[in-house]
């Protein structure tokens, strides 16, 4: 039950401003998003689909390889579903209850894909430069153990922010300057204080964004020193091969939720959080799977293999 003075209204949906301030560009956004849309599901259930067959990709790697890729799933379908049918109608209005659904899911894999780069960098880590030791410190056990812990704390942040989201009061303007529900605009349209909504996002971007950024980059930087040290030539560039793919992936979507984040509520700027949400919600997940299959010559062979045994 909110606590709303006789003469407030309680807010029971929202309308999603989306894209309605450029209705020339609809068109190209439509088919702009519905390819992307297509490409990423394509791309990521391929990669589930080859980890899953493929006797020759059931490493560690692979393994949460194949977590991102249901993750990007999750983030893409949690936003663009919405944000296609707001491009084709006239208005595009969301309930409260769907509205927190969407946030819930979005914080969730969003979280999840931050935890999952630094858990493949460690991966990457011991790989290169414990390699005597790497089946004893990622058995499959140990592998499952992080994959449940990560997808666990990732679901327990979410429903923490989300939760925290559902005590506020909504009583006034009720249009969310974004093509999705996310934190900064919903809590400009609040008319409860949002400190501690504003106090835990800050502790979940620090941890998140701050915390797993410093252990990537430390793992790669160990990474980088150990490759620099190899003797032989062919060895460098087989460990930077491996490498290059993740440390694309991890600057693309590091920069782009920087980007999205590291701005404080007063300075929210709607037109800047719609373009670089486009880039962690709807890029990142398109581009990550073409980013591993086409730098990775174990992918590729499997791929090869799935075809060449269509085609008989």
């Amino acid at each position: 039950t909110k606590m709303v003075s006789p003469n407030q209204t309680v807010v029971t949906e929202f309308v999603l401003q989306g894209f309605s301030e450029h209705p020339s560009l609809s068109l190209f956004l439509t088919g702009c998003f519905l390819s992307l849309y297509a490409m990423a599901l394509m791309g990521n259930i391929v990669i589930i689909a080859l980890v899953t067959s493929s006797t020759g990709l059931h490493s560690p790697m692979y393994f949460f390889l194949c977590n991102l890729a249901t993750m990007d799933i999750i983030c893409t379908s949690s936003v663009l579903p919405k944000a296609l049918v707001g491009l084709l109608s006239e208005e595009n209005t969301i309930s409260f209850k769907g509205c927190m659904t969407q946030l819930f899911y979005l914080l969730w894999s969003g979280s999840s894909e931050m935890l999952l780069l630094t858990v493949m960098a460690y991966d990457r880590y011991v790989a290169i430069c414990c390699s005597l030791h790497y089946s004893s410190r990622m058995s499959p056990q140990l592998c499952g153990v992080v994959a449940i812990g990560v997808w666990s704390v990732c679901a327990l942040n979410a429903s923490i922010n989300t939760g925290l989201m559902t005590r506020l009061s909504f009583c006034g303007p009720k249009v969310i300057t974004h093509f999705f529900c996310e934190i900064p605009p919903l809590l400009l349209l609040s008319c409860s204080p949002t400190n501690v909504n504003s106090i835990m996002t800050l502790v979940a971007d620090i941890f998140y964004a701050g915390i797993n950024f410093g252990l990537t980059l430390l793992s790669y930087g160990c990474i980088i020193a150990s490759i620099l040290h190899m003797r032989s030539a062919e060895g460098k560039r087989e460990a930077f091969s491996t490498c290059s793919s993740h440390l694309i992936v991890v600057a693309m979507y590091y920069s782009s939720v920087f980007f999205a984040y590291i701005n404080p509520r007063s300075s929210y700027n709607p037109e800047r959080s719609k373009f670089t949400t486009v880039l962690y919600s709807v890029l990142s997940p398109t581009l990550n799977p073409l980013i591993y299959t086409l730098r990775n010559k174990d992918v590729k062979l499997a791929l090869g293999r799935i075809f060449a045994s269509f085609s008989h």
